[in-house]
Parts: structure tokens; C-alpha cells; sequence
């Protein structure tokens, strides 16, 4: 299946109007976030088996990782007080835009419901 330019203009089109504007820069973020982890646990699999490699060229005894451990994403650690401030800030900010942004399309509305009953 070959997808040509129109058709990639299409799909793209469509998956704007589904999520809307707002919603795409969060979105190729989180996606941006998640190679970055995804690509962090893989380096750090490659290292574990190189050293493991190195160990036992070298003939000491390599240990297994514990079931326990496989497929565990390192823990972030906690955010200090103004990173949770700072991001505190920004939902808030976020909020009011958009509530200006709901006051702005009532008034519209609300403008619009005028012109039809006048």
C-alpha cells in the first residue's frame, strides 16, 4: 500500500480537525517524551549487555537481571518546589486562556442569537 502526498495531506487534515490545534503540540510532545524514554531504556540494555559480555570475556560470574527488574522504567526523580510551582503556573494560565477563550465564543453566541432574533 503506497500512501502518495494527497492521500498524507488527507490523513493529516483529518487528524487535525479530530484533535484540534491545541491539542497537537501536547500530543508530539508526550510522543517526543516517550522515544526519548524508549531510547534511554534501549542504550542502557545495550550497555548492561556489553558489560555482561565483558564480564564474562574477562571470566567472571554474570548475574541475572531479576524478573522483577526487566521492563522497569527508572524512576524520575520527585520535582523540586518550583518546578511544582512553575507547572502549577502554567495549568493555571492554561485554564484561563481557555476560559477566555469560552467567554469570547459565548459572546459570539450570544451576539449571533441577537442578529437572528432582531
Amino acid at each position: 500500500m503506497n500512501l502518495g502526498a494527497t492521500e498524507i495531506i488527507i490523513i493529516a487534515v483529518v487528524v487535525l480537525l479530530l484533535f484540534g490545534a491545541k491539542k497537537m503540540p501536547q500530543m508530539a510532545r508526550s510522543l517526543g517524551q516517550s522515544m526519548r524514554i524508549i531510547k534511554a531504556e534501549t542504550k542502557g540494555m545495550r550497555e548492561d549487555d556489553q558489560a555482561d559480555v565483558a564480564k564474562a570475556e574477562a571470566g567472571q560470574p554474570v548475574a541475572a537481571t531479576p524478573p522483577a527488574q526487566l521492563g522497569v522504567a527508572k524512576a524520575e526523580p520527585a520535582p523540586t518546589a518550583a518546578e511544582a510551582e512553575n507547572a502549577e503556573l502554567k495549568r493555571q494560565l492554561a485554564v484561563e486562556a481557555e476560559n477566555a477563550e469560552l467567554k469570547r465564543q459565548l459572546a459570539a453566541s450570544r451576539e449571533q442569537a441577537q442578529k437572528n432574533a432582531g
